[in-house]
């Protein structure tokens, strides 16, 4: 089968070849367009998603923090309440005391103890603070993240809308892409390919118009131009690189090339006249 194929493609003149060519060329540009309608969309709705996920981790992180925090708290509350009974002990303790080392050990226990709940509660008085940035910080992330989740589904709608009006054309231009490239032969459509990725516009195919490039728009030597209208050749630009083909190499029946010689005949007339009117 693939034998038959690549038969098929050297069977092919370098005419057929280049209408195969530029009918690709102009198929994919179509797809581009329908591309580029959908603008940066495509990109947008991948950047909120990555930011809505963004802000999910730090929502949860933010609530693993928070119950921390309480969780410390608890823990010095309990480490208060423990120092205060010492307290209590210690002060009863002082009323039955023998000698002064006692006293002067209970005391010194006192005010341990009082001092530890000085710092517990100045550990409180920060937990409590940093509890109170993280709530801010908290209610300000769960406002982004329904404002970014009301973004992200107006421009997937949007997108949606987009991707439905033109699915079918796409899908078809697609086909018609694959079945065109399916008669060129490989080194053609990689060169094809390579120049179109490299191209701003995505055209790696085109005419000479107005003895210039259609690309790059350089002027092409009265030489090569007549090349270009033998079809014997695959030529390029020698600026921009781009496969360059005679406007008329897709015209079978002729019409466009009788209309464009009709313009000009008629251009010239109008010409003449002018000329005519002005020794007058």
């Amino acid at each position: 089968m693939v034998t038959n194929n690549n038969e098929k493609m050297q069977e092919l003149t370098v005419e057929e070849k280049l209408q195969n060519l530029y009918e690709l060329q102009r198929i994919d540009t179509e797809i581009d367009k329908i591309k580029t309608l959908r603008g940066e969309l495509p990109l947008e709705v991948q950047d909120l998603e990555d930011e809505i996920a963004g802000l999910e981790t730090r929502i949860e992180n933010l609530k693993v923090e928070l119950g921390e925090l309480d969780k410390t708290s608890s823990t010095r509350k309990m480490d208060i309440k423990k120092a205060e009974e010492a307290i209590k002990k210690y002060s009863e303790q002082l009323d039955n005391v023998r000698n002064n080392r006692e006293y002067d050990a209970l005391s010194k226990e006192i005010e341990f103890q009082k001092l530890e709940i000085e710092l517990q509660e100045k550990r409180i008085r920060e937990a409590q603070k940093a509890k109170a940035e993280k709530e801010a910080l908290m209610e300000e992330s769960k406002k982004r993240y329904e404002d970014k989740v009301s973004d992200l589904e107006a421009k997937k709608g949007e997108l949606n809308d987009i991707i439905n009006e033109t699915h079918k054309d796409e899908e078809s231009l697609q086909t018609k892409s694959e079945e065109l490239a399916a008669t060129i032969d490989e080194r053609l459509l990689t060169a094809y390919r390579r120049i179109r990725s490299n191209a701003r516009n995505g055209l790696a195919v085109v005419t000479v118009d107005r003895d210039a490039c259609g690309g790059c728009f350089n002027k092409i030597p009265p030489q090569r131009q007549l090349d270009i209208r033998s079809r014997k050749k695959i030529i390029v630009c020698e600026y921009c690189g781009r496969i360059l083909i005679d406007k008329y190499i897709c015209d079978y029946d002729g019409s466009q090339q009788k209309a464009d010689l009709e313009a000009l005949l008629d251009a010239q007339k109008k010409k003449g006249r002018r000329l005519r009117k002005s020794e007058e």
